[in-house]
């Protein structure tokens, strides 16, 4: 059910596209049903340009023929549809489960418009239950680590900050080379000042609240699919 929830999404977000958009691609299992939906709409003669948020979408739209390009090469893009791991008030976001944060962010940043797909189970009154990814340098990690901690402490959290590992128990590597760090806050209550003190630690990266990006939300329930706006 929860994958033909999030295709059902996916296709009323394609329902936005026009001939001749520059697309940004996020990076999930949502998006993935996205990126197949737009892959037969080329397979008929649609025209449009792409940027993908990771490897995997990347390599994904390129087994569907779909064109890339990248953000050196053109300036903007029209539209950017991505998946989220929670949307709380506001179409305030926590993404990077698929641990593709950082490019996810650039490519939103980067577009006119970002729109979320998402099945039901994604929306909650407030951000915090799904840990918050946070993308470090490898350089200082143990600092950064502490740093991290004694933020969860200000605002409530306990020590928690997980370094993400593969199935083997290796490291995670993002795209870009970094690690993450999941830390686990239950309920951010000021995610934009939690926003701002993550940022002003030197090792972060980037992390996962997304805020003011996203505009409109297209979220797959059983009894049908809604739109949410800020």
């Amino acid at each position: 059910m929860s994958e033909a929830l999030k295709r059902e999404a996916a296709a009323m977000a394609l329902e936005e596209v026009r001939p001749g958009m520059r697309l940004g691609l996020g990076t999930g299992s949502t998006a993935r049903h996205f990126v197949d939906l737009l892959g037969q709409k080329v397979a008929q003669g649609f025209e449009c340009l792409c940027v993908p948020t990771s490897e995997a979408t990347a390599a994904q739209a390129r087994s569907l023929n779909i064109p890339l390009t990248d953000l050196d090469t053109i300036n903007a893009l029209d539209l950017t549809i991505d998946g989220a791991d929670e949307i709380g008030p506001g179409l305030a976001l926590i993404k990077g489960g698929g641990g593709a944060l950082l490019r996810e962010k650039i490519v939103a940043a980067a577009s006119s418009r970002m729109i979320v797909i998402a099945d039901h189970t994604k929306v909650v009154e407030a951000l915090g239950a799904f840990a918050l990814p946070i993308e470090v340098n490898r350089f200082g990690l143990g600092a950064t680590r502490r740093a991290i901690d004694a933020v969860l402490e200000n605002f409530g959290a306990p020590r928690n900050a997980e370094l993400r590992t593969n199935s083997d128990e290796s490291a995670f590597v993002t795209d870009g080379g970094h690690l993450i760090l999941d830390a686990s806050f239950g309920r951010i209550c000021e995610p934009e000042a939690l926003s701002n003190a993550l940022f002003a630690i030197p090792g972060v990266v980037e992390h996962g609240l997304f805020l003011s990006l996203a505009k409109r939300a297209y979220v797959a329930a059983p009894d049908g699919v809604k739109t949410i706006e800020p």
